[in-house]
């Protein structure tokens, strides 16, 4: 063996791999050296911009236990305000809520190929980027995208769903 050899990908992350050739995607999963649980790491280790990683954030819809998948760019945070005047009263969601109802562990969940379908709602604030890079089943996993993809593989919409900008005083 002289070290090249090839490892199979995670099953989530062949579940992801599955859902997106299945869809005609062109960009198939990519494993990274190191782990990007957050968007900064996903960032550091791609050479892009943090806003131009779309995060999958998992909540828990107090009226009837969905669990609510919010893909808003790295550069934001989900303003909860605006998310309950849309879907109703959220709270969080723990590791092991997101895993039986993703099929993720925190820090991999994907925008696609849950176990069972989530809500979805896709931040507009992603319409600033060209190309997009969304976790693929695995903190290790990623693969490229478009807004129109992403919108495309989720049947979600586009909505006013973060907080503004944290602008910083130097």
């Amino acid at each position: 063996m002289c070290g090249s050899e090839v490892h199979p990908l995670p099953d989530s992350v062949q579940r992801v791999a599955y859902f997106l050739q299945t869809a005609s995607h062109p960009h198939s999963p990519r494993m990274l050296n190191g782990a990007a649980r957050t968007a900064q790491e996903a960032a550091d280790q791609l050479g892009i911009l943090v806003g131009q990683v779309a995060k999958s954030v998992i909540f828990k819809r107090k009226e009837d236990g969905a669990h609510v998948l919010v893909i808003a760019a790295g550069d934001r945070r989900v303003d909860e305000k605006k998310l309950a005047a849309l879907i109703g009263k959220i709270g969080r969601a723990d590791a092991e809520f997101v895993k039986a109802r993703t099929g993720f562990s925190i820090g991999g969940v994907s925008p696609v190929a849950h176990l069972h379908p989530p809500l979805t709602l896709i931040d507009s604030t992603l319409e600033r980027f060209d190309v997009l890079w969304a976790a693929a089943g695995h903190p290790h996993a990623v693969f490229a995208l478009s807004l129109q993809d992403l919108q495309s593989l989720t049947q979600a919409p586009i909505v006013d769903i973060v907080q503004p900008p944290v602008v910083e005083s130097v």
